[in-house]
């Protein structure tokens, strides 16, 4: 079991929220994604997964559902 945390912009409710999840939940070997609200802010988003996933495979996800990476995962929020 692996955990990765990112930093997620441009969230600002939870629509936004069930967004970003079902998009990081459809990705292969995804068990569970929770999502630390700051609306209009820098959220932060922890991903478990069954391996370590691809960061573009999450960027990607992200954009999908209309949102940004603020940068590198598992850096503490600046």
């Amino acid at each position: 079991m692996t955990t990765s945390t990112y930093r997620v912009t441009g969230m600002t409710c939870g629509h936004c929220v069930a967004a970003v999840t079902e998009e990081l939940q459809a990705l292969d070997g995804v068990t569970d994604v929770t999502v630390d609200l700051v609306a209009g802010g820098t959220s932060t988003v922890t991903v478990a997964s069954d391996q370590p996933l691809d960061d573009a495979a999450v960027a990607e996800a992200v954009d999908e559902a209309g949102y940004a990476l603020a940068g590198p995962r598992d850096l503490p929020l600046a």
